[in-house]
């Protein structure tokens, strides 16, 4: 069975209700806020049904149904203790050609009511074609919880800049990347909001400032877009011109507006299609040309994410930007192996690296245990050379040590090891990130195995 979801236009309609118990009350309270003019035809009634009827809110005909009841009705619904009348109800609906929805008896049903979560005029039904109302109210509490109790009002005003753009814009594919990226934005009630002056006509447009463009530094995470910032987030949807990094994945960059445009500007492995001076004067060029320019980097924009040239060009070129923190991945990579990069027994600080750094930790004598947590990023295929380093800074062979790679992300996996054995380790994919230190030990052997037997996450 195939059904159509729609949502109808009731207000003015005639709808009968035949039973007037508990049931039935459920329905009216639905069944009112459409504006149908609704008749109820049972012998006794509820007495809210009564008070209803009294305040001219409803009909209530104090009888049995009859067939002529159906006479001039849009829809009939059944709410009766009787499955006979509420077959006979449907079956003189059919001839009639009138819609009608028998309560709990899924045979004797042309269309079935969903669970609804409502934020203004948006309404979001849940119908599982009566197999389980329960789930269906499961999963309505589900989504009500999600969704921002501000939606409708935000929707009122997306309506109201829709209709304005129609009536200002020509018909055009400009036009409708427009509307969809309207539909991506924070809207404000100020007649100052980006996005109603995002949505003035054409004409307006031509007037503004050339520099009133805007960039954003934001932070794209590890990976995972549930670890998107909110902001982050809505940042990536409201982007006229997304500029990211190679490691950005495709998930994230799914988020952004159909009308924007995106361009990877990544560089890896040593290998640099785009120089940081050509990434600078994208950012620059975009802005000047009032657009919204969201530049997405992996993890934090202000670890190893050479966010420092960036905002200087940016300052020289007089381009106002903002910089929105992310999720690190040394902080994802820690959360994949259940460690904490502090602990008090064990390290009392962390040093953030990258490969190409690491080696020069610290030419200071080490104390007696290494107490600091090291992470480094990037660190390469060929770990030889870190592990030689280090054990001539003196760390012990035995040195705990974990190659996290991809965290967070589908096809996480994760190896354990000890400095000894480092440069010995198998390839892992990019990106990975290595957690050493004594932190890295305590996790117990249990879990270890359990990282290792589920190295892939989906």
């Amino acid at each position: 069975m195939s059904l159509l979801p729609i949502f109808l236009k009731l207000e003015g309609r005639r709808c009968l209700l035949v039973g007037a118990g508990t049931v039935a009350l459920d329905k009216i309270g639905s069944l009112l806020k459409t504006g149908l003019r609704l008749r109820v035809v049972a012998p006794e009634a509820r007495p809210e049904i009564r008070q209803l009827a009294l305040e001219g809110k409803l009909e209530w005909i104090q009888r049995p149904f009859e067939f002529a009841d159906l006479g001039g009705n849009f829809l009939v619904i059944t709410a009766t203790d009787s499955h006979q009348v509420n077959a006979e109800v449907y079956r003189a609906a059919v001839e009639r050609n009138i819609l009608c929805n028998s309560a709990d008896d899924i045979p004797n049903c042309d269309f079935f009511f969903g669970s609804v979560v409502r934020r203004g005029d948006l309404q979001i039904a849940i119908s599982t074609a009566g197999q389980s109302p329960a789930f269906a109210q499961r999963l309505r509490r589900e989504i009500d919880e999600q969704l921002p109790e501000d939606l409708g009002s935000w929707l009122a005003n997306l309506g109201q800049l829709r209709r304005d753009v129609l009536a200002t814009h020509f018909r055009s594919e400009d036009r409708k990347a427009l509307l969809h990226q309207l539909a991506q934005r924070h809207i404000c009630e100020s007649s100052a909001c980006p996005s109603r002056k995002l949505a003035s006509p054409p004409q307006t447009n031509q007037g503004r400032d050339a520099a009133a463009g805007r960039v954003h530094l934001v932070g794209a995470g590890p990976g995972d877009p549930d670890l998107l910032t909110v902001k982050a987030q809505r940042l990536i949807q409201a982007a006229d011109i997304l500029l990211h990094d190679d490691l950005v994945p495709q998930t994230i960059l799914d988020l952004a507006s159909p009308g924007a445009e995106i361009v990877n500007v990544g560089k890896r492995c040593g290998v640099k299609t785009i120089t940081q001076s050509e990434i600078n004067a994208l950012m620059v060029g975009h802005a000047v040309q009032n657009h919204n320019v969201v530049r997405l980097k992996s993890g934090d924009p202000l670890l190893f994410g050479r966010a420092a040239e960036e905002m200087a060009a940016l300052t020289e070129a007089g381009v106002p930007f903002e910089v929105v923190p992310g999720v690190s991945a040394a902080f994802a990579a820690a959360a994949a192996i259940g460690c904490s990069l502090t602990d008090r027994g064990w390290a009392s600080s962390v040093n953030f690296s990258t490969g190409h750094h690491a080696n020069s930790h610290d030419n200071a004598p080490l104390p007696e245990l290494e107490n600091t947590t090291r992470v480094v990023y990037m660190p390469g295929r060929d770990l030889h050379l870190l592990a030689q380093e280090w054990l001539q800074q003196g760390l012990p062979p035995d040195f705990p040590c974990a190659i996290v790679s991809r965290a967070a992300q589908p096809g996480q996996q994760v190896l354990y090891t000890t400095l000894a054995a480092l440069g010995d380790a198998a390839p892992t994919h990019a990106p990975s990130l290595l957690v050493a230190g004594w932190t890295v030990r305590q996790i117990p052997m249990a879990d270890r195995l359990s990282v290792d037997t589920l190295s892939v996450r989906a």
